[in-house]
C-alpha cells in the first residue's frame, strides 16, 4: 500500500515464539485469550518464567500431548493446558487479586484487529450478547 512493499504476515505460532522471546527471565505473566496462550509453548529453557491465567492456573505449561489432556486444566478461553511443575490452580478471585495486587511483571493480550496506531479491539462485534 503506497507504494511499500508489504511483507508475508507471521502464522500465531511465530507471533507466540516472538513475544515469548521477550519476556524477561523470573517474569509472572498472565496470558490472554487466543495467540498469548500459545507463547506457553515457546518459552526459553533458559528462562524461569511463571505463565498465569485469570481463571485461576499459576504455572500454566506447555499445551499437552493428544494424550495427556486433563479435561480440568483449560486457561480462560476454553482451551486445554498443561501444568508446569510447581503450578497452582486458585479461583478466580484469587486470580484477579495477582494481577491487582501487582504481582503480574506482564500481561499479553489476545485482540480482534490492531490499527496502524496500536489500537486493538478485543471484542467481536458479530458475537450477540
Amino acid at each position: 500500500e503506497h507504494g511499500q512493499k508489504m511483507s508475508a504476515r507471521l502464522t500465531r505460532n511465530q507471533m507466540a515464539w516472538r513475544a515469548a522471546q521477550d519476556i524477561a527471565d523470573c517474569s509472572y505473566v498472565n496470558l490472554g485469550i487466543g495467540i498469548p496462550v500459545l507463547v506457553a509453548n515457546y518459552i526459553p529453557e533458559n528462562r524461569d518464567v511463571m505463565l498465569q491465567s485469570e481463571n485461576g492456573i499459576l504455572g500454566i505449561g506447555p499445551a499437552p500431548a493428544e494424550g495427556e489432556i486433563d479435561p480440568y486444566f483449560v486457561d480462560a478461553g476454553g482451551q486445554h493446558v498443561g501444568l508446569a511443575f510447581g503450578g497452582m490452580l486458585t479461583d478466580s478471585v484469587g486470580a484477579f487479586t495477582m494481577i491487582t495486587g501487582g504481582h503480574i511483571d506482564l500481561t499479553l493480550l489476545g485482540a480482534f484487529q490492531v490499527a496502524h496506531n496500536g489500537d486493538f479491539a478485543n471484542w467481536d462485534a458479530r458475537v450477540p450478547n
